[in-house]
This record gives C-alpha cells, structure tokens and sequence, in this order.
C-alpha cells in the first residue's frame, strides 16, 4: 500500500489539490456561519422586543373639535373591523380592550422617599402583539399581583423631565423592578387592591398594559356589564410598503400612530435586502460544492492511466482508491477545525458591533456550528469516498 501511495502522490496536482481544500473550506464557513449569525440575531427579529419581528400599525379615528364637544363615538364598530381584516395589507387584527373599571395607583420605592399617587387607566391587548417577554406575563383568579407593562418613553419622560425638576434619582429599567405598586380597583359596587410591579418596557404600545387574562376577569367581575366598542386597534400588516394603505387609511379617516408607517417601509426593505444577502449565500454555497466535486473529478481524470496500470497490475479498486479516500479525509478534518476558527473569530466581530446598537441583545452559545460542522464533514466524507470509489470502479470496469 505505500508503493501504491507513493506512486499516486507523484502525480497529484498541487493545484487541484489546494482548489478542492479552498473550495471545500470556503463552503463550509459559509454555512457555519449562517447558521451561527441566523441563530444570534434570531431574537432581534422574532424576540418579545424585536426590532424586525413584524410590521404593526396602531390605528383610531380622528378626533375633530366639533365631535369632542358633541361626544361623538370613535369607536370601531364590527363592521368597520371586518371591512378592514378583510383588505389584502392585513395579516392579523387585534383590538385594544379598555378597562371599565376605576383605577387608582399609588407606588414608591424603598429608601428613597419618593412616593406618588395617581388616578390612571388600564388597557390589554391580545399576547401575541406584546413586544416584551412573555414568562412573567400572567395572571389567574387567585393572583394578588398584577404584571404591568408601561411604554419605554414614560420612562424616558420621568429620568429627563420630572426627576430633574423634582431632584429625585434617574431609574433604570433594572431599577423599575424595586418600584413598589398598591393598584386599587373599584367598579359596580366592589373595590379590590393588588400589588403591582412593571414587567417590562413596550417600544410599540403608547399605554399601560396588563394581561389580557386579568383585563377579561376585571371587567367581567367589575363593570356594569356594558361592553364598550374598541377605539383602537393593532394591525400585523403584511407589506408596509404598500401604498394601499395610506390611501384606505385616508379615506376611512384612520390614523396611525408615531409614523409607524413610514418605520414600516423601512423595515420591510430592510428585511429584503436580508433575504437578499441570505439568498445569495446559499448560492455561493451550492456553488462551492459543486466546485469540489469537479475538483475531485479532475483530480481522478488526470491519473486515469496511473490508476488503469494499478488496476492491471492487481490491486484491487479499494486499495487504489484508500490514499485518495483517505487524503480528502484528512483534508476535511483540517477544513473542520480551520472553519470553526474562522467563524469564531468573525462572529466576535460581528458580535462586538451588534451589543453595541442592541444593548440588551442576549448572547447565545456556539454548539450549532459543532454539531453542524460535523454532520457536514461526515457527510462531504462519505460522499468524497463514494465519488472517488464510484470513480476507480468505472476504470476497473472499462479496463
């Protein structure tokens, strides 16, 4: 077997050799890196608070001078939010539900004096519009505490206005967690108290939420029974872009708030370039592949006649084509181990720049891309093997 090695080493081309390892290493890194960067910035897009998860636009009616003074209802009727489910822009609907209840609040926080109280208001809306995380974000009959919700801007309001004009501390978001809530309820007759305590911070709802769950129990328990129509409702478009939008907006007098259309289309070209990119890695991927395999091929068509002599001679077709199986292995190993460092070096890199647009980005683990590498070197393994095996059988048979 070392004469045969020796043999077949003379005529292997340095070149063709070094094309099928850069080939090979280019495709594989490629591939573990999509997967690595996919799996990092999966939260960003599909996380509680997403920047890119889905498009919503909350929408109400305008409110004029003439109907606040003549207390016209600017509520949805269900016609109107059937009429706009069923327009081709509109992937889901969900509607705000408002509390009929009384709400008073009173909060503080230990050691720091600072003590308020307030009349204020209650809204829900359905779990799957919540950009926030979701573990904490229940609530039962038998619950004495209320998960609260507050958009970020009030907190940004109380650190730059009221605390500097008041010289009480700036809160972080970590902070907020030691603020202390007495939330007393009243309505049809009874009154009830709970404890409060803020669950997180919404960048996309301009209100003070709470379960869904808690807002069906109180407004059932506590309300004169009325139901009251939604005055605003969250749409899941499906293209923000889409110039239908504004247009039906108009002629319904809809609103949107905080410009959320414009951020739309600008999330939506964002995501297709994304697509773009993603698509065009695949690509160069696939292609990759196929350049091993032709340099592979190559490297069996430039020594058909050494391996026809070998064949001639008596050896069988395993043992002329064991170097070949055996150096691509031993190529592939290499492969492996330079990919992974080549991906763990650039994902620091790109990891550096992302903590530093999404502070509170969580940082996953690199397990993937071992136990994908491996699958993947097994598998371009076993195919190098069969191909070149499939290879000298074809010039054992035609000899």
């Amino acid at each position: 077997m070392k004469l045969v090695w020796k043999l077949l080493r003379q005529h292997i081309s340095l070149g063709q050799l070094m094309g099928f390892f850069f080939a090979n290493l280019f495709g594989m890194v490629i591939i573990l890196l999509s997967v690595q960067f996919y799996k990092d910035v999966k939260p960003l897009f599909d996380g509680g608070d997403s920047f890119m998860k889905k498009d919503f636009l909350i929408v109400s009616k305008k409110v004029n001078a003439l109907g606040g003074i003549l207390r016209k209802d600017n509520t949805f009727t269900n016609k109107e939010i059937d009429e706009l489910q069923q327009q081709p822009f509109v992937g889901n609907l969900g509607m705000f539900t408002p509390s009929q209840f009384k709400v008073y609040a009173g909060m503080g926080m230990k050691d720091t004096g600072l003590r308020m109280s307030t009349d204020m208001f209650f809204e829900s809306v359905p779990d799957e519009y919540v950009d926030t995380n979701l573990d904490k974000w229940k609530f039962t009959e038998t619950d004495s505490i209320i998960p609260i919700i507050i958009p970020r801007n009030y907190l940004n309001l109380y650190n730059f206005g009221f605390a500097q004009s008041r010289n009480l501390p700036q809160l972080s978001e970590g902070l907020m967690g030691l603020i202390q809530m007495d939330i007393y309820l009243s309505g049809n007759g009874q009154s009830k108290k709970f404890k409060g305590y803020i669950a997180g911070f919404s960048n996309r709802l301009n209100t003070i939420l709470v379960p869904q769950s808690f807002m069906d129990w109180a407004n059932e328990s506590m309300s004169s029974g009325k139901t009251t129509s939604p005055s605003r409702l969250i749409v899941e478009t499906t293209n923000p872009a889409d110039a239908s939008i504004a247009s039906y907006f108009q002629e319904k007098g809809y609103e949107v708030e905080d410009g959320k259309l414009d951020a739309g289309k600008t999330t939506y070209f964002l995501r297709l370039i994304v697509g773009i990119v993603i698509g065009v890695g695949a690509f160069i991927s696939i292609l990759s592949f196929y350049i091993l395999i032709l340099s592979i091929y190559l490297l069996l068509q430039k020594n058909t006649t050494k391996l026809e002599n070998l064949l001639l001679m008596g050896y069988t077709p395993q043992q002329v084509a064991l170097p070949y199986q055996t150096l691509t292995t031993l190529l592939n190993i290499l492969i492996l181990f330079l990919s992974i460092v080549f991906v763990v070096i650039i994902r620091r890199f790109y990891l550096n720049e992302l903590t530093l647009i999404f502070p509170q980005m969580e940082i996953g683990g690199i397990y993937i891309i071992y136990i994908i590498g491996i699958l993947l070197f097994l598998a371009v393994s076993l195919f190098n093997i069969l191909l070149i095996r499939k290879k000298i059988i074809a010039i054992w048979i035609r000899k």
